[in-house]
């Protein structure tokens, strides 16, 4: 399952720039997945962070409980697939 996971952090990003320099297109969906993702993965962060703190519950395991959501996971895998895939549309650019 790691190696699945090292390995598709690789290949997503190369795909995703594949298909970017065959439909222009599509760099406005990545783009906008991006914000959608970074607003989902940032309110669901604060929120959790609040409620702690509202709760006086200042655990170190409370705040785990965070990676339970699967919103949270799904948004930050994007996010982290997405800036890869940026760093190497950049590099590409720039060669």
């Amino acid at each position: 399952m790691k190696l699945l996971l090292v390995i598709s952090s690789i290949l997503v990003p190369l795909v995703m720039l594949y298909v970017v320099q065959k439909f222009d297109k599509v760099k406005l969906i990545f783009n906008g997945f991006a914000v959608i993702s970074t607003i989902i993965f940032g309110s669901i962060a604060a929120t959790a962070i609040y409620q702690i703190i509202v709760d006086d519950a200042v655990f170190m395991t409370s705040i785990h409980a965070l990676f339970l959501n699967e919103w949270f996971l799904i948004a930050g895998a994007y996010i982290g697939v997405f800036v890869t895939y940026r760093l190497m549309l950049l590099t590409w650019q720039e060669r």
